[in-house]
């Protein structure tokens, strides 16, 4: 399939919405940055592979090629840290929650990156990288240490459009008293004999966080690739850090654009208009959310918001979204003895090319829901658009969504149990708590003179 509108993102390098042209109009080539696996994943993490996976489905309608490479680090001070209060490996840490990510993300309906590199694998390739950078004097040793000095890179701070004050006021990096500067960040670190460490001609040692990305989209895509992105949190220090890194190895040292040419990082998480902080005991895990709801719920929920804002998460974002899936759902099936039979008519997601407007495209939804009629002509009509709207947007994709699992059967039997048990004991807060429960689960009940019946709500 292709589509004649042009594609338009907003280049977090350049500041300004541009057409995405393709370096290799054959072949686009795509790196977002991963989770760091050290604990589950929560609805920050998720909203930031929804919405590349998003993009990813989007382009390849667009381009007859594209390869999508999303990391894992597996080297981190936080992982370390975990593994040593768990008394654990650390690769029973790493990889116990990759495989948890994943899972998490395939619940999502998030696709499987066409590479997930992890950090541990590329160790040469950063080393490699590192000897380059202080051959090349945009990089110094000193006590085991190898850091990166930011002077001597006069482009440093275009991505952040930080000034010098700022790169320092907000760099990650411990003041020391080896630095020749305190914006110099570490490329490479000593290990301790209970630290995971590799040989190095710096000593036995671990790469700094930002060297990863730079060997890693080197190895996997080749210098210069379309577009880099993640969560606007990685824009400084970590997004700044590989742009320096980089072009002043493998890419062009004058031209930040040399490294990947357009950049897009997506929107905060909030709950309830707080930011989402373990101090607060309000961050959202995956696993948890998907206990009560369907994975494209969720999905859906999550690209509510266009990907550039923010995204506050509170029940009505939630259940505006399950309402909405499951009146597609309805249709879906109505439709099912409707062939698909238009799939080069790409005007139902002509939406997307402004800067992956997805709420927008869910506006479209909704419209479809309200004219929805059974005339034959429109029927097809609409069974195409849907077909096209699910297919980039992850959603309409699980056959079995209307099938009531014996899990979630026993779960609200359960709950209705409950609940007369409470009522039976006078116990009217709790009844009407768990009435909400079950409402929040997607569920309406009745009570009888014999019992209590339940439906899913339609």
């Amino acid at each position: 399939m292709s589509i004649e509108q042009p594609f338009q993102l907003f280049n977090t390098l350049s500041g300004n919405k541009e057409r995405l042209e393709a370096l290799d109009p054959t072949h686009l080539k795509i790196y977002a940055c991963g989770p760091t696996v050290y604990n589950y994943a929560h609805i920050g993490n998720a909203r930031m592979a929804v919405v590349f996976d998003t993009l990813v489905r989007t382009l390849r309608v667009i381009y007859p090629k594209v390869t999508y490479v999303s990391n894992i680090t597996d080297i981190d001070d936080k992982i370390i840290e975990a593994a040593k209060e768990q008394n654990i490996a650390i690769t029973s840490i790493t990889e116990k929650y990759t495989q948890i990510y994943n899972e998490d993300m395939l619940k999502l309906n998030v696709l499987a990156p066409d590479i997930q590199p992890k950090a541990t694998e590329y160790i040469p390739e950063m080393i490699e990288l590192i000897s380059e950078l202080i051959e090349k004097d945009f990089a110094y040793e000193k006590e085991g240490h190898v850091l990166f000095h930011v002077p001597t890179y006069e482009n440093y701070g275009k991505l952040s459009k930080r000034n010098r004050e700022e790169q320092i006021a907000g760099s990650r990096v411990e003041v020391a008293p080896f630095k020749k500067d305190p914006a110099d960040f570490v490329l490479w670190k000593p290990s301790t004999d209970d630290q995971p460490g590799w040989d190095s001609p710096w000593g036995v040692g671990r790469p700094g966080w930002h060297t990863e990305c730079s060997a890693m989209s080197k190895k996997t895509l080749g210098l210069p690739f379309d577009i880099h992105g993640g969560g606007r949190d990685l824009i400084f220090p970590h997004h700044e850090n590989e742009i320096a890194q980089s072009c002043c190895t493998s890419a062009n040292k004058e031209e930040p654009d040399s490294y990947a040419k357009y950049w897009m990082h997506n929107g905060f998480v909030t709950i309830n208009g707080e930011k989402m902080a373990k101090s607060l005991g309000n961050i959202i895990l995956v696993k948890d959310l998907a206990e009560n709801f369907h994975g494209e719920v969720i999905r859906l929920a999550l690209l509510s918001s266009h990907y550039r804002q923010g995204l506050d998460w509170n029940e009505k974002v939630i259940h505006q979204a399950n309402k909405l899936i499951n009146k597609l759902y309805q249709i879906k099936d109505d439709l099912d003895d409707i062939d698909v039979s238009d799939t080069n008519n790409l005007d139902a997601i002509s939406i997307l090319m402004d800067d992956l407007n997805t709420p927008g495209l869910i506006t479209e939804l909704n419209r479809i829901v309200k004219e929805y009629n059974s005339s034959s002509s429109e029927r097809e009509v609409i069974k195409n658009k849907l077909h096209l709207i699910g297919s980039v947007l992850g959603i309409l994709e699980d056959d079995s969504f209307n099938e009531v699992s014996e899990e979630f059967k026993n779960k609200i039997n359960e709950l209705i149990s409950k609940r007369s048990e409470a009522k039976k004991n006078k116990d009217f807060e709790l009844a009407d708590a768990i009435r909400e429960q079950l409402i929040e689960l997607g569920v309406e009940i009745n009570d009888l003179s014999d019992g209590t019946e339940w439906k899913l709500k339609s």
